[in-house]
């Protein structure tokens, strides 16, 4: 049963050849988010998470370089014109799941924005049924290779009509 879900949950595996690519793929993306999205991001260190994010932040056209949380663990780019305010959250520090983040409110500030979470598996699904997961492959080791295998899976009844295959093209 448990296999009969999974195939049936919006999913698309892409093949992204350089950082500019992944950029562009968030700018992709972003054309399909709205307020009160979660963006769950899964990836190694160095797999693409904030770079995608940065194309997220300028296809949303929110205020402010797009960088890595880690050390704020979140931050808050309002947006320019009327679309939602991207917030981004680093959750590789935190080791308490949802009690832990209490303090961010990421629940009060869901509804009106996109929330994109770096490391939350395992920590943030708590939050809300309805979330995009993105899991980010990239080779490890001693390489140059700047492709990365990602993976978008669509999680809940808001991503269930969505067809995440327009982001192949």
């Amino acid at each position: 049963m448990m296999e009969e879900v999974a195939a049936s949950l919006p999913s698309v595996r892409l093949v992204v050849a350089s950082p500019d690519r992944m950029r562009d793929l968030g700018r992709a993306l972003a054309k399909l988010l709205r307020a009160g999205d979660l963006v769950m991001l899964t990836g190694e260190l160095g797999a693409g998470k904030t770079t995608l994010t940065r194309g997220l932040g300028e296809g949303l056209g929110v205020r402010g370089a797009v960088t890595s949380p880690t050390f704020v663990i979140a931050r808050v780019h309002p947006s320019l014109g009327d679309g939602p305010p991207l917030v981004h959250v680093d959750a590789y520090r935190l080791s308490g799941g949802l009690d832990e983040m209490e303090d961010l409110d990421l629940d009060v500030s869901l509804p009106e924005s996109v929330i994109v979470v770096e490391w939350g598996e395992g920590r943030l699904e708590e939050l809300t049924d309805d979330r995009l997961q993105i899991v980010i492959h990239r080779a490890v080791g001693d390489t140059t290779d700047e492709v990365r295998h990602v993976t978008l899976t669509g999680l809940g009844d808001r991503w269930a009509g969505t067809d995440l295959s327009a982001l192949s093209a």
